[in-house]
């Protein structure tokens, strides 16, 4: 089973293509399970390169036709070069980029036509956590907010059905709102 590539509509989403893939993995339910991979290589300091180029998914490996690399690191307050995002931020740029994507889909989808689409995203972190100062403070975020300036041929109520759905269907804001079983270990050790 393969998808097409999406061509350009008004908003540079093929919902038809999409709306195809939906019907053929309702008829075939196991190619809707993919496996997404990455892999990080330590580079220095806290410094470090993550490749992403292949998954598994419609019922087989994929390869993409080229490496996309994302670096992390942290900024000089924290002792470090800061020659990269840290990734945490990374983690929010990957929710702004799935709700973005998502509201560009389902205005195509709606036939509303999208003039421009700028998120801002704010997360709340205490330190406290990390730094082992304080065991009660969580390590990660305490709030995350997201906000949308979107120029649009709809009215207010529209733009706004727009991100409501979006916000459904967004893998990285259900990643991000609902427990996910993570499993950590170290090569050659049980």
């Amino acid at each position: 089973m393969t998808m097409g590539l999406l061509k350009q509509n008004q908003n540079g989403v093929n919902v038809q293509a999409l709306l195809d893939a939906r019907n053929a993995l309702e008829a075939a339910p196991e190619a809707a399970q993919f496996t997404w991979r990455a892999q990080c290589e330590w580079l220095d300091g806290v410094h470090s390169r993550t490749s992403i180029s292949g998954f598994f998914g419609l019922g087989e490996e994929k390869a993409r036709p080229s490496t996309h690399l994302v670096e992390t690191d942290h900024p000089a307050e924290f002792a470090a070069p800061d020659a990269a995002p840290t990734p945490v931020e990374v983690v929010l740029s990957g929710l702004a980029g799935c709700l973005t994507a998502g509201i560009a889909s389902v205005a195509e989808n709606r036939g509303v036509k999208l003039r421009s689409v700028h998120a801002r995203i704010e997360a709340d972190m205490d330190l406290a956590g990390i730094l082992g100062i304080d065991a009660e403070v969580r390590n990660g975020f305490s709030a995350i907010r997201v906000e949308f300036d979107i120029d649009a041929d709809a009215s207010d109520d529209d733009i706004a059905a727009l991100v409501t759905q979006s916000q459904r269907r967004s893998a990285v804001f259900d990643i991000l709102t609902n427990p996910t079983a993570v499993h950590v270990s170290v090569a050659g050790q049980s």
